[in-house]
């Protein structure tokens, strides 16, 4: 059986792949109509599609764009269509070698398409993508889509510019390679066993730019205001708290690993924990359903960013885990929160 059937992406992907696509002149209800998605879910970030019609919604588009580097421009869209879950990060991490810690975490908002692995390689960074299904490791707009995305992020979010050293790419060598070396620079392989980027290994001493993010009324759960404590909360309660936050969207944080970022021992933080009427249980629940309620309040969030943010696998398990806290869906929250 195809590792396609059972696997499905977020509407975001076929989005960009359709503004893409219209872009080059192709007819995107047409595109829609022959891929077999509905127009209508387009409309609704929380929907889902089987990833076998949006591969099949993709190669179309590239066959009737006729534009072999349509994958760069379908990357560009989503690193800009996830803008404000970036500006998010920039506030969580305060630098770019926490940010590589949850670029993996950030690329399950596209659904099931692959994962992305960082590791260090002798004076590089290497940022490898794999694709869940062998069939697309080779696909040219696939690949191209993913490290186009990855490099625009890396280098938008940071301080200091973090130019591209090197690309590989698992495609043979296409006869145009002037765009990808507008995109990568001119160091790029093909044919090889991995599509992947290197950045200079000093770039993780980057800082992130400080935006503050007091960017108008709309933003109404500034991460600014999602850090504060008030002055008179526990010292150590309140930086184990902001330490919960900064760990959660790299999905894997335990009681070792918040020990070993307050620098004590695991004994040490479950016996202040336990001084201060708390566990690291509680704590978890509490600041994630806190912080739930705060992100909900920002309308541009979609609830997969959301989810991602908290530390969640998908968004069916955030749901679950709001509903038990407040009584209903997350959609249903921000609904009664318009009203």
């Amino acid at each position: 059986m195809s590792v396609m059937a059972g696997s499905s992406v977020y509407v975001l992907c076929p989005k960009a792949v359709v503004q893409a696509a219209s872009a080059l002149g192709v007819d995107s209800a047409v595109l829609l109509r022959d891929a077999g998605i509905s127009q209508d879910l387009l409309s609704a970030p929380a929907e889902r599609i089987p990833l076998a019609n949006y591969m099949d919604l993709y190669r179309m588009a590239a066959e009737r764009s006729g534009d072999p580097d349509i994958g760069l421009y379908v990357g560009h869209i989503i690193y800009f269509t996830g803008m404000n879950l970036h500006l998010y990060m920039t506030t969580i991490c305060r630098n770019l070698k926490e940010y590589f810690n949850v670029i993996p975490s950030t690329i399950r908002i596209r659904g099931d398409t692959g994962r992305v692995l960082i590791r260090p390689e002798g004076e590089f960074i290497r940022l490898e993508w794999h694709p869940l299904s062998e069939e697309t490791a080779t696909w040219r707009p696939l690949v191209d889509e993913m490290l186009k995305s990855s490099a625009e992020i890396v280098s938008a979010i940071c301080a200091l510019p973090v130019p591209v050293r090197a690309a590989e790419f698992s495609y043979p060598a296409p006869d145009d390679t002037r765009a990808l070396k507008r995109t990568f620079g001119s160091n790029l392989k093909f044919g090889c066993e991995v599509s992947c980027l290197y950045f200079s290994r000093e770039v993780v001493r980057y800082p992130l730019i400080d935006v503050g993010f007091e960017l108008g009324a709309d933003f109404w759960a500034g991460p600014r205001s999602v850090f504060d404590e008030p002055l008179t909360v526990d010292p150590f309660l309140r930086d184990t708290r902001i330490a919960i936050r900064r760990a959660l969207p790299g999905g894997a944080l335990t009681i070792d690993s918040l020990a070993l970022e307050l620098s004590v021992s695991r004994r040490t933080l479950q016996r202040r924990l336990s001084a201060l009427q708390s566990s690291f249980k509680t704590m978890l629940q509490d600041v994630r359903e806190e912080q739930s309620r705060r992100y909900l309040d920002d309308p541009r969030l979609a609830v997969t960013e959301i989810a991602l943010l908290l530390g969640y696998s998908d968004q069916a398990s955030f749901s679950n885990a709001f509903k038990s806290w407040c009584g209903c869906a997350p959609t249903e929250y921000r609904q009664r929160s318009d009203d």
